[in-house]
């Protein structure tokens, strides 16, 4: 697309700044690290997604500890699971999220009753709806319980992690459309509960007509990410759709939303929707530190990575189930960032109480001088003190080609 004068332009050097600092990865990363700076940095992300990998550490701790250096990662089981400042769920996948925000989950729960029960009898083992009644009874009297307390005598796979025994699967069904909560994470997996004791009950109390939702959704999406498609407006939470992101956009333009042209990196403009005062907001967003920092490949800033490729020129996929031999880079490797610009990419994993640097890939036209050799050395370095191991093994020929 062209760019059209007769709208605001927001070139792709302003339009990275906003995106980082509505990510929060711009400006000091020295904030407030305690539970009140937690919750804090959470609420502005919207959520922090969850995933079981753990060759360095999981992402969640990871994305937190980008942006607060000082982060621990006890006080996030202590604002999930003792004060209940956040409850998990799905957004694009599972994640953390503030608590505030779970009465709208409720349009999502009645979609979500429909759509999954016809999704789940096409790929999981029939008889799960049976199981509904029994599963919440057997929580009502005994309290949390775990997948793997239930479905004795029920046929399993021996998929271990992936197996959806009747029972699982509507535990999971139960959690998915509101009637169960997660009370904790043991071993990372999931603890369920009524929903009524584990979310708080004033929160309870709080019902959102869908029309609310609706454009709460669309209106915290578009403050999060500063500029947006209608798209990726509704992909933001993935609680409502691209049509009603569109409907909603359009009737907020001339009042609290304007159409912009923004700069992508290389060169080609899209039309986006903005707020009246996205230009001053690119203007004075702070620039992003120009220390290098090693990402999770679900970090906030990544997880639309189209939108990332788009705006920074940086294709990433991952390739955990892509087969060996054909893999571009490796099983699970990590993001690695300098100022306002990825500069390449990191294979590493903690073994045996080491961090084990097996490859780096700069990015096309990226030099790794001594200088810049030295910041990646410094963010291996803090990446292995976060992960709780000491020493680092760089392969012999850690330093690789362009791809």
């Amino acid at each position: 697309m062209a760019q059209d004068d007769s709208r605001p332009f927001l070139g792709n050097a302003a339009a990275r700044r906003l995106f980082l600092h509505r990510h929060g990865l711009a400006g000091d990363p020295a904030g407030a690290s305690g539970i009140a700076g937690l919750a804090d940095v959470i609420g502005r992300l919207g959520f922090v997604q969850l995933d079981s990998v753990n060759t360095v550490e999981r992402a969640h701790h990871m994305i937190l500890a980008a942006r607060r250096p000082a982060y621990r990662q006890a006080n996030l089981a202590t604002l999930t699971e003792r004060q209940r400042g956040l409850f998990e769920h799905w957004t694009h996948d599972a994640s953390f999220i503030p608590i505030e925000f779970y009465p709208h989950w409720r349009f999502r729960f009645e979609r979500d009753k429909v759509r999954l029960a016809d999704r789940w009898k096409k790929w999981r083992r029939d008889g799960f709806e049976a199981k509904f009644d029994e599963v919440l009874d057997h929580v009502a009297k005994h309290g949390p319980i775990m997948a793997r307390d239930l479905g004795d005598g029920e046929a399993r796979s021996n998929q271990g992690w992936w197996d959806w025994h009747p029972s699982k699967t509507a535990l999971e069904y139960l959690w998915r459309t509101g009637a169960l909560a997660i009370k904790q994470r043991r071993g990372f997996q999931k603890v369920f509960d009524l929903t009524e004791r584990v979310i708080p009950p004033d929160i309870l109390a709080v019902e959102p007509a869908p029309e609310e939702t609706i454009h709460w959704a669309a209106s915290t999406a578009m403050d999060r990410l500063g500029f947006a498609t209608s798209g990726e407006i509704a992909a933001f939470w993935e609680t409502i759709t691209a049509a009603q992101a569109k409907t909603w956009a359009a009737a907020q333009v001339g009042d609290d939303l304007i159409e912009i042209d923004v700069e992508g990196a290389t060169g080609a403009i899209r039309r986006c929707f903005a707020r009246p005062s996205v230009l001053d907001s690119a203007e004075t967003a702070p620039e992003a530190p120009a220390a290098v920092r090693i990402l999770s490949p679900f970090d906030p800033a990544l997880r639309d990575r189209k939108r990332a490729e788009w705006l920074f020129g940086f294709c990433y996929r991952i390739e955990i189930f892509v087969p060996e031999a054909k893999r571009q880079y490796g099983y699970y490797v990590f993001p690695v960032w300098e100022g306002a610009r990825m500069i390449g990419r990191i294979d590493m994993k903690r073994v045996d109480g080491a961090m084990n640097v097996r490859a780096f890939w700069p990015e096309a036209g990226m030099k790794m001088g001594k200088g810049r050799n030295a910041k990646l050395a410094r963010a291996v370095e803090r990446m292995t003190k976060f992960a709780g191991v000491q020493d680092i093994n760089w392969a012999p020929d850690w330093l690789k080609e362009t791809l």
